[in-house]
């Protein structure tokens, strides 16, 4: 959403060559100005949003305060939390003054650089477990399946969280997800995409499957890894349109610095590969550039069985291949080399060799299934 945001164009005469609404909504804030937010819904689990609040200053007024606190009679009951003090990115935020310089060792978490608003139904936490607790760890893939069960058995997890985003889309072109699937968060995200599958039976479901180094850490980590992805991929995979694994490459060029053991490095690395994959579902029809979800995993699967897809990246010193020029035919390398150019249904074979050598960033986790096999799709 970050890199979203910086497409922005706020002056009435420059046309943007991304379509804003895909991804954001309009609304009304509690003061009855316009607002526009991210068409997404978080999970995360205790203590994962940081300071990012539920209600934020776009949603909530002082009477609301009072409401919620009248809403109880009873004695309070008072359980003190360790306070999370907000970053001093966000405090440059809030106030209005010179962001500091962000660097790896000052964010915590992913809410330390955000930049965007939510609404409130956006951020769903998960309190029956906490972020990093060693009492009770979300590791196993059998803990995220069984909290999802018991959460969807008494909520109707879709219902009350997503249904509202889907029915305001006028033409929803498919979902999106993007989850860990070497944790419990696998087995949450399959029982999800089941339902989400039930639900909304034609259409393109995305899944991006985050894997960590299934080498680090001891022994039974690693099996624990190993075996949670081997069954998100077995069960997530059979409910998605297109299923892209990604890693941290093991190998990276010489132009990049990175700390793969920060979150906000390699997070950052990894939304630049999705956004230059995604693009094109998000540019404006009207100049006839833009190809949907659809369009994509149909220009992939083109034998009806291969739903799983090789993410590769490369970026380069032309401005032509980065997506800076706006004037080339090729609708693929307009948008920085996102493999997109089609013709009847099927990628540009000519091109594919060629473009493969440019390649440099390859994202398919090396304990992932080889492409080229039964289910799987080049990209």
């Amino acid at each position: 959403m970050l890199l979203q945001e910086s497409y922005f164009t706020y002056s009435g005469e420059e046309e943007p060559v991304v379509d804003h609404d895909v991804h954001f909504r309009p609304g009304i804030g509690a003061d009855g100005t316009e607002t526009f937010t991210p068409r997404t819904v978080i999970y995360d689990l205790k203590g994962g949003f940081g300071t990012l609040r539920k209600i934020n200053a776009l949603y909530e007024l002082d009477e609301d305060r009072a409401a919620s606190a009248g809403a109880w009679n009873g004695a309070p009951i008072m359980r003190p939390q360790p306070t999370i003090e907000p970053s001093a990115y966000q405090l440059s935020l809030e106030n209005g003054t010179t962001p500091p310089e962000l660097t790896k060792e000052s964010i915590r978490y992913w809410s330390d650089f955000n930049r965007v608003y939510f609404h409130p139904k956006s951020i769903v936490q998960l309190n029956e477990y906490e972020l990093n607790s060693s009492l009770m760890p979300f590791e196993n893939w059998s803990v995220g399946e069984d909290l999802f069960n018991s959460l969807d058995k008494e909520h109707d997890l879709l219902d009350r969280d997503l249904r509202s985003f889907a029915e305001e889309a006028d033409h929803m072109q498919g979902i999106q997800i993007m989850a860990s699937v070497d944790d419990a968060w696998g087995g949450f995200a399959a029982r999800y995409m089941e339902r989400l599958r039930d639900e909304y039976g034609k259409t393109a479901l995305w899944v991006f499957g985050l894997e960590g180094n299934a080498k680090e850490g001891p022994r039974s980590t690693q099996f624990l890894k190993l075996s949670n992805t081997a069954r998100s991929i077995a069960e997530v995979s059979s409910q998605a349109s297109l299923y892209i694994p990604l890693t941290i490459p093991s190998t990276l060029p010489t132009y990049t610095t990175l700390d793969p053991s920060s979150p906000w490095h390699a997070s950052a690395l990894l939304s630049t590969a999705v956004e230059t994959m995604t693009l094109p579902s998000r540019l404006h029809s009207r100049a006839g550039t833009r190809a949907s979800l659809a369009d994509t995993v149909a220009a992939l699967n083109v034998n009806g069985t291969q739903n799983i897809a090789r993410l590769q990246m490369s970026i380069g010193a032309d401005p032509q291949a980065n997506g800076e020029s706006h004037g080339h035919e090729d609708a693929g390398r307009e948008t920085g080399d996102s493999r997109l150019a089609t013709h009847g249904g099927r990628l540009n074979e000519e091109d594919e060799d060629e473009e493969v050598a440019e390649l440099d960033m390859d994202f398919f986790p090396v304990n992932a299934p080889t492409p080229g096999s039964e289910r799987s799709g080049g990209w």
